[in-house]
């Protein structure tokens, strides 16, 4: 019914702005001349008409005449006609009798008088047209004169009907007519109010308004349930035309947001046929929500300049939507959609207000793509990280094996699976970036595994659960399991480190045995076949019914580790048997070494959590490592001196035996021994010529002190490489009696420029816009993880906790879920002093 009504509106509208158009020829004829009694007897109920009664016209009121016979064609538009009335001289009736009856107009329904209109009143078409119609459509059109009137109507209309309300500064005008016209089509659909006090303008936000500007707003009073809620107001940019407020009033009946599954080309809205441009919201299916409130914003702030669309990439496979977020696609025909990558919805606004931002725009990525081919040197990056993800910026990531989280559905992703991975990040970071690569081989390597879920959340898009999740850095990772606790990871950032430490904390840490049996299977390595070949050393402890303390304290370090070591724990009324094979007694740790036949025993003489932590962490390290990029952290972080061995590929059989009995001798405690393959790991040729300036004759052994003087010591050439030569060199290093090849300078390794606070610049971003708050898992004091170049591998674990989620109106002003996928939040082809 709606439908049919704003068809016939206009159909109406059309043919009248058609016959406004037409030039008028004989207007004359549509002005009826009669005598008094004709024209009583000729009046239809219901049927409108303006009569003017004369004796002879004379020469003041032929103007007035001329003005009313011009005006019949406009008036016969309506259904409402206009008499000329000629009173014979003896006439003495009501309406021809008195001088001053026939210096006036009257205006009948039917044979009642409607109203009387002074013919100085009726100065002109515009006048007379819009009088008449005030008078007849009284019911229609309200007039008030205070704001307290304004403010009634308006109340009343809350949740029921929309209103119109114009500004106009006095009546009689062209403003005035097409209002009044206006009235005579849509005064069923809309409530129209009229003034003509300036001051009412003032509560239309208008603190300084122009009262010589007509002036129209449209109040969108049905949506406003509350009686509390003030209507918004639209207004009318354009003059007060009948054709400028009939497309206007079209807009404001239009769908605020319009969904489309279709290529953009072909999809046509009421905004294009009245020459607006329509932007794209690109949206998916994990962020559609969220995506929906934002083009709503968008809709509201556009109102009556353009029109906004919600596009779901899900739907409609072209790959340019994958590498944008917002299109905009103008009226003009033959000109291209426009598909951009922009930052917040001020953007968006600015685009449509600005014609000339979308070439802008355009040219500032032509630039960027330039610079790109160019690759001058004013262009390489401070950072090695931020050059890379520039330079492999234009990748696309397999993203669809992860779970884009919002603040709607993170909550309801935790509970859904046994384990949920979150990577928290922000899209413009470039190490978040540059995780966000490894995150996607990893869901690869685990595509297919039960009970793990692989998800991700922006925390420039959700600041809100970030802050709640305390997260203090980008990238974060956590493991939560069901709701119950969180582990956070906080080590290397390669495939292989996190997909190990994903599957290691499938395993319960610690893992309690009920048998001997089952304890020496898993000394034995005896684990699911899908873990073995994340399994590297397993640790067991065995504790009596009288060492309960240590036993918690062992529970408590397995929850701190999960993830990094394998843990099983015995504690049977026979663990006493079990130690004592191994020559240890309760409580103790038994390691058992990946590749290695032996088992290890040692005894617990400190049983604090934290002390036993760094029991677990140590005693997993390999006695003779070989040094890589991935776990030189790991052996940093014990502050030792390094015994290294450099060597041009592997090391021989003898040189292996001789430095792993060194290793397992009674330098272990003071040292860290162990080697470096140049072939797999290229860097350690720049360590050398560090150490020496150039690259000795391999291979070498070298002794250094990172943590400690930075003196660096090269073991004799001429001596073979053998347990027995490398202590008595020892022994001289100690005794001061060798010169050091070299020092290493003091001064701490710092980037070339200081550290965004990234927390500190999203707040500032958008500073009108309060944080949203969410649905949060957990509510928990802020805690900061250690600063270490080491790379310490920490895990902490934190309490759940459900606490009530708090929701905000206001969508924010950022593009939530719509940014290309490894679009940044800044142009990553820059320098750190240019950003």
């Amino acid at each position: 019914m709606s439908a049919q009504r704003d068809r016939w509106v206009s159909s109406f509208f059309f043919l009248l702005f058609c016959a406004s158009s037409i030039p008028t020829r004989g207007s004359a004829r549509l002005l009826q001349e009669l005598s008094p009694q004709e024209y009583f007897s000729s009046l239809q109920p219901g049927r409108a008409s303006l009569a003017y009664f004369s004796h002879n016209v004379s020469p003041g009121a032929q103007p007035f005449l001329e003005q009313i016979e011009n005006s019949a064609e406009a008036l016969q538009d309506y259904g409402i006609s206009v008499m000329k009335v000629n009173c014979p001289k003896e006439d003495v009736s009501r309406y021809c009798g008195k001088e001053n009856a026939i210096r006036k107009a009257y205006l009948f329904r039917g044979s009642m008088l409607i109203r009387e209109f002074p013919t100085d009143a009726l100065f002109d078409v515009n006048s007379i047209v819009a009088n008449v119609l005030f008078a007849l459509l009284f019911n229609e059109v309200k007039y008030v004169e205070t704001l307290a009137d304004l403010h009634n109507i308006e109340n009343a209309l809350k949740g029921k009907s929309n209103m119109v309300f114009a500004y106009v500064p006095a009546t009689g005008t062209a403003e005035h007519r097409a209002v009044m016209e206006a009235a005579f089509v849509y005064g069923t659909v809309h409530q129209f109010v009229l003034t003509t006090e300036a001051a009412l303008l003032k509560d239309t936000g208008n603190d300084e308004p122009d009262v010589s500007s007509a002036r129209l707003l449209f109040c969108h009073c049905q949506q406003a349930t509350d009686p509390a809620q003030p209507c918004r107001r639209t207004a009318m940019e354009q003059a007060l035309t009948m054709l400028n407020i009939h497309r206007h009033l079209k807009l404001m009946g239009a769908p605020l947001v319009t969904e489309v599954a279709e290529d953009p080309e072909k999809v046509s809205t009421i905004h294009l046929q009245l020459g607006l441009p329509l932007v794209f919201i690109l949206s998916q299916k994990e962020t559609y929500e969220a995506d929906r409130r934002t083009a709503e914003f968008v809709a509201w702030q556009l109102l009556g300049k353009a029109g906004v669309a919600l596009l779901s990439r899900d739907l409609v496979n072209l790959n340019i939507l994958l590498r944008s977020n917002v299109a905009l696609k103008t009226p003009d025909e033959g000109v291209p959609i426009k598909y951009l990558v922009l930052e917040d919805t001020g953007e968006v606004i600015t685009l449509v207000e600005d014609k000339n931002k979308v070439e802008q725009i355009q040219e500032d990525e032509e630039e960027e793509d330039e610079e790109d081919k160019e690759n001058n040197d004013q262009d390489i990056q401070d950072d090695q990280v931020v050059e890379a993800v520039s330079r492999d910026k234009k990748r696309e990531l397999p993203l669809e094996q992860i779970l884009v989280l919002t603040e709607d559905t993170f909550h309801s992703a935790l509970l859904e699976t046994a384990r949920t991975v979150v990577l928290f990040y922000a899209s413009w970071e470039a190490v978040s970036l540059a995780v966000l690569q490894s995150y996607t081989e990893v869901a690869s390597h685990l595509k297919g595994t039960g009970g793990v879920l692989l998800s991700r959340l922006n925390c420039w898009d959700w600041p809100g659960v970030c802050t709640k999740e305390n997260v203090t850095q980008f990238p974060t990772i956590k493991i939560y399991e069901k709701g119950e606790r969180s582990v956070m990871y906080d080590g290397m950032w390669g495939t292989e480190e996190l997909t190990s430490f994903i599957m290691l904390s499938r395993v319960s840490c610690p893992l309690k045995l009920a048998t001997i049996e089952e304890a020496e299977g898993y000394l034995r390595g005896e684990l699911p076949s899908e873990l073995s070949s994340y399994h590297h050393t397993s640790v067991l402890g065995v504790f009596s019914t009288a060492t309960s303390e240590a036993r918690e304290a062992f529970e408590e370090a397995g929850n701190i580790l999960s993830g990094h070591v394998t843990m099983g724990m015995y504690f049977e009324d026979d663990a006493l048997a079990l130690s004592r094979k191994y020559a240890v007694s309760p409580p103790a740790l038994l390691l058992a070494r990946s590749g290695s036949q032996s088992v290890e025993g040692i005894g617990l003489s400190k049983q604090s959590v934290q002390d036993m932590v760094q029991m677990i962490r140590y005693a997993s390290l390999d006695i003779f490592p070989e040094i890589t990029v991935q776990n030189l952290p790991h052996f940093l972080q014990l502050r030792k001196p390094f015994l290294i061995l450099f060597s041009d590929g592997d090391i021989s059989q003898m040189e292996s035996e001789e430095m792993l009995k060194l290793a397992k001798g009674r330098t272990r405690q003071a040292l860290v021994a162990c080697w470096l393959n140049l072939k797999r790991t290229p860097v350690g040729r720049g360590v050398l010529k560090a150490y020496f300036a150039t690259v000795p004759s391999l291979p070498v052994l070298v002794w250094v002190n990172l943590h400690a003087g930075g003196q660096v010591f090269k073991f004799p050439a001429e001596q073979t490489i053998a347990e027995p030569n490398i202590l008595s060199w020892l022994e001289k290093l100690k005794a001061g009696l060798e010169i050091p090849s070299s020092t290493l300078s003091e001064e701490d390794w710092k980037p070339p420029l200081p550290a965004y606070d990234f927390l500190q610049m999203m707040e500032k971003a958008v500073p009108e816009v309060p944080l949203h708050t969410s649905h949060h898992h957990r509510d928990t004091p802020a805690r900061h993880p250690p600063e270490s170049s080491g790379g310490d591998v920490t895990v902490r674990e934190e309490p759940s906790q459900d606490t009530k989620a708090e929701k905000v109106g206001s969508p924010g002003r950022d593009l939530r879920g719509t940014a290309p996928r490894l679009a940044a939040r800044e142009k990553q082809g820059r320098r750190h002093s240019e950003l």
